[in-house]
């Protein structure tokens, strides 16, 4: 009760870590929860889970020594076995016990010292006389032995103080360019202790814990203890002291969970992993984050300064952003007016606002940040929430034709939603519903391909003005988060898969001979054209699908890679691409047989009517519904995602068919849409962004936690306020495609010349601040 009363008070204060005053490390050190079994939350902050390789990278050429009794030697044994996991006890008592890991010089020694007395005293000493043999991290604890053999009496608790004052100079002298670690003691499971320990209560250990925390933190430099406390494994051992077989030593998960906490105290701010955002501090901001914070304070100067000379026109009617992912577009009932001097400078100065408020979220080191945890119930209890809203929200639909458009927006709503749940939940770790996630994200690209073809085969535009339009409204935000962010292009997969197939089949449809549905009317060979330059599409597909050496080369050309490579390599956007690689061709495939088909008037769309006669409709709808059932079982079956994965370009098409034919042959299920999900699909793409910095965190790694200690009140307002940034996002980029994508020839290519140098110019610094570093290194 004390800890947690302690977690109430500090809540609230720590909700920022700026004016909290909150250290990440005292957090990780001082308190957590168990989220599951086995798997620790540290309070505020993310735990890395080290794997052997990366131990041995930060340990390198390093000596750690763990000082102290039992309990310390089996955290000993925990800790090296994350360096080397074929480690095991060897019944070794009472001695010490030296481990060194060759292929990294990594040097891990466990000295047995059961009590603070003289001896302990003299060997912190000669480490402080001679730095040669002086560890680089200590972890030290005791209080067992001197309780049991004092039988607990006031006057042994008298004398362990002061022996923790004669050490605790020596200490502070090994912490000053050193890590030192005292561990706070363990409960214990008083019914089951043997005879001879029966002395050693847990009211005892609080009072040498209280010992311990009053004298090591006596002498403080700049404020700061030099010497660090571990207590959280103390905290996780409160849950788990009653699973001890002997009542003093902990279970083997709890060992874990400290030895853990230590690697991460000391390596965090080694290695910087992404998902551990425990005792590691941030970059400062680089050059290319310099400026774009100048221009969004620079817009903001101008606008304040045009509001004050008195341009006041309001900003009428911002019309419903196009559908740039499926490539429909809708004409606004009404022309919109044209936008005043002052409205771009607005936008971009709420664009600032938005991106101020990315930065502190997953950048400046102000929010708090927790890792995800995977259970059944956080990913399907929300699942059945949303979509019985969604039903709720049903309504009739303008238009009964086949993948109308809000029926395209309906279906884009509730993929985004479930993509969402999936990511906050952790679902990826549950291989079936991973699987099942990656058939929403082929129906993303099915759409791309189903909308633009659609779009180039009935109106032929194939202009200038149409392109850009596209690529600014699926690149705006991506890039300037790219700026703001310091993140690669590549980061954002789905906006380049996009992007890269958008091209693709602009490139496909406009090249001799343009084949349009104008001109295939005329003649029936047409239509034989149009699926030759889809088999040729599908060839190029296969060949480079099979070359991965020749797909890597050819994305690797700088300044190409710049848009293609992660972490250097170009192998996320070779996984990336070869995934789906057959979701576009599927989705052009679909869109040239259903519009040939509505051309004939095979089909029935009229309100009410099945799609087809009775017969077949029925025909069609069994097998669809067994398709599904197959991928489903399919899908649970899957051994590892490798396997399914290599599978799921062949199989994730059919699945989107039986979707499509399920939703739209009943006439009655054609006339309805629910505006629920509608309204999720029209931001779909900027939720699927956002969602990378503001509502999860550490690049995506975590959750964001703005509301320490409930979970619950945390997720529902960090969604509240995604969702609105997401659709406040929406809006600007509509407004802003509208200034920097003039419909004047003239003027559109000196922009996109203005935007190429300025391109050039952000590459070529970009390649020159790799360059410094790399020489720095």
């Amino acid at each position: 009760m004390e800890d947690e009363t302690q977690m109430q008070v500090a809540g609230p204060a720590a909700v920022s870590r700026y004016y909290g005053g909150g250290d990440t490390c005292e957090w990780l050190l001082s308190s957590g929860r168990f989220l599951g079994e086995n798997v620790w939350q540290p309070y505020g902050c993310m735990m890395h889970k080290y794997k052997s390789i990366e131990a041995k990278t930060c340990l390198n050429e390093k000596r750690v020594a763990f000082i102290g009794d039992s309990r310390i030697r089996q955290l000993f044994y925990s800790y090296i076995q994350i360096i080397d996991p074929t480690q095991r006890e060897n019944g070794r008592k009472h001695e010490n016990i030296p481990f060194e890991d060759r292929s990294s010089s990594v040097n891990v020694d466990f000295l047995w010292y059961a009590e603070v007395n003289n001896s302990l005293k003299e060997r912190l000493m000669s480490w402080t006389e001679d730095p040669s043999v002086k560890p680089d991290v200590v972890i030290i604890g005791a209080a067992t032995w001197s309780i049991k053999l004092r039988g607990g009496s006031s006057e042994a608790l008298q004398q362990y103080r002061a022996n923790l004052t004669a050490i605790s100079l020596p200490l502070e002298q090994l912490a000053e360019d050193g890590e030192v670690y005292w561990v706070l003691q363990d409960p214990v499971h008083e019914e089951v202790l043997s005879d001879n320990r029966k002395m050693i209560t847990n009211e005892q250990l609080e009072l040498y814990n209280e010992a311990a925390l009053s004298t090591l933190n006596s002498n403080k430099n700049n404020g700061k203890a030099r010497v660090r406390f571990l207590g959280a494994s103390r905290q996780a051992a409160m849950e788990t002291i009653a699973q001890s077989d002997d009542g003093l030593h902990l279970p083997e998960s709890t060992r874990n969970v400290g030895a853990m906490i230590l690697m991460n105290a000391v390596c965090n701010k080694v290695l910087q992993p992404i998902d551990g955002s425990c005792c590691q501090s941030l970059p400062a901001p680089n050059l290319l984050q310099k400026l774009t914070a100048c221009v969004f304070l620079g817009s903001a100067l101008v606008f304040l300064v045009l509001h004050a000379l008195g341009h006041n026109r309001h900003w009428k009617s911002r019309p419903t952003p196009p559908d740039v992912e499926s490539g429909e577009e809708k004409k606004p009932a009404t022309v919109a007016p044209p936008l005043s001097h002052k409205a771009p400078f607005q936008a971009v100065c709420k664009m600032g606002l938005i991106m101020a408020y990315f930065y502190l979220c997953d950048r400046a080191d102000v929010f708090m940040k927790e890792q995800k945890f995977y259970t059944h119930s956080t990913f399907f209890i929300p699942l059945i929430y949303m979509f019985v809203l969604g039903i709720f929200y049903s309504e009739n639909s303008k238009e009964t034709k086949l993948l109308n458009r809000e029926q395209t927006d309906e279906w884009k709503g509730w993929m985004q939603l479930v993509i969402l749940i999936y990511h906050i939940s952790g679902a990826s770790a549950f291989i079936p519903v991973y699987m099942h996630v990656r058939v929403l994200v082929a129906a993303y690209l099915f759409q791309t391909g189903y909308g633009h073809f659609s779009f180039f085969w009935l109106k032929g535009d194939f202009g200038l003005y149409r392109v850009c339009q596209v690529l600014f409204r699926l690149n705006f935000l991506v890039i300037v988060l790219c700026l703001v962010m310091d993140r690669p292009y590549q980061f954002y997969y789905f906006v380049p898969l996009v992007t890269f197939w958008f091209v693709i089949i602009y490139a496909t449809m406009a090249m001799w001979p343009q084949i349009l549905q104008k001109k295939a009317n005329g003649s029936g060979m047409w239509h034989i054209g149009i699926l030759v330059k889809l088999l040729g599409l599908l060839l190029f597909i296969c060949f480079f699908a099979h070359s991965q050496g020749l797909f890597e080369s050819i994305f690797s050309v700088w300044p190409v890679s710049k848009l293609f490579e992660l972490n250097g390599s170009i192998h996320e956007w070779w996984f990336r691409w070869k995934l789906d690689r057959f979701a576009i061709i599927h989705g052009m495939l679909f869109a040239f047989v259903y519009l040939v088909l509505q051309k004939c008037q095979v089909l029935s769309e009229g309100k009410g009517e099945p799609l087809f006669s009775t017969r077949i409709s029925n025909i069609l709808l069994l097998i669809s519904v067994v398709s599904f059932m197959t991928y489903s079982i399919w899908a649970s079956s899957c051994k590892n995602k490798t396997e399914c994965n290599e599978m799921h370009p062949y199989v994730s098409g059919l699945q989107i068919l039986a979707f499509i034919l399920i939703r739209n042959i009943p006439g009655y299920a054609r006339s309805l849409y629910s505006s629920f999900f509608a309204w999720f699909g029209k931001i779909s793409l900027e939720l699927f962004i956002c969602q990378y910095h503001i509502w999860l965190a550490a690049d995506t790694k975590g959750i964001l936690v703005l509301i320490p200690g409930n979970p619950s009140l945390n997720i529902i307002l960090s969604t509240f306020i995604f969702v609105c940034v997401a659709h406040e996002i929406s809006l600007i980029t509509n407004d802003l495609a509208q200034v920097a994508i003039p419909k004047d020839g003239g003027a559109l290519l000196k922009r996109l010349l203005a935007a190429g140098v300025f391109t050039l110019g952000l590459l070529l610094t970009s390649r020159s601040a790799e360059g410094n570093q790399g020489e720095g290194h």
